[in-house]
């Protein structure tokens, strides 16, 4: 059974590093913000083992609705739990707690990859395709934060 809860934003580099950024340094991992009193990060697990990260950043996007808003950054789930939903379940433990603290949007840039991913649980697209120097081409993704 997956279980999600907080980690501290230091247990977020492995799995960064694995998924999101393999040719890069583990110092590269550590992303800006991370620290910051109003960032959150919640880790998946299975049998004590973190399978899927995903921080939360108090940061706004001009191509979001007005709003209080959140941004996703460095969701990764480890390439052996793939399609068991663990996407999913942060995104929605990420809405409950969003939802208590008044937040309208969460965004994100996602990989153009992604795409299918974040539609298929409500996200729409607002922007055209850009590019993510050495990462590729993404997009800024939106979803309303809604009540559990």
């Amino acid at each position: 059974m997956i279980k999600v809860r907080a980690i501290d934003p230091k247990d977020t580099h492995k799995l960064r590093q694995l998924v999101l950024r393999p040719n890069q340094t583990i110092e590269a991992c550590e992303y800006p913000g991370d620290e910051s009193p109003s960032t959150f990060h919640l880790g998946a697990f299975e049998n004590n083992e973190l399978i899927g990260i995903a921080s939360f950043y108090f940061e706004t996007s001009d191509a979001v609705e007005k709003g209080n808003q959140y941004r996703i950054r460095g969701m990764a789930i480890h390439p052996d739990h793939r399609g068991l939903r663990i996407g999913t379940t942060l995104i929605h433990k990420a809405n409950r707690v969003l939802f208590k603290e008044g937040v309208d949007y969460m965004w994100c840039n996602a990989r153009t990859s992604a795409l299918a991913f974040y539609e298929r649980i409500g996200f729409q697209q607002a922007s055209d395709v850009f590019e993510i120097e050495p990462i590729g081409p993404h997009v800024i993704l939106y979803k309303p934060v809604e009540q559990p």
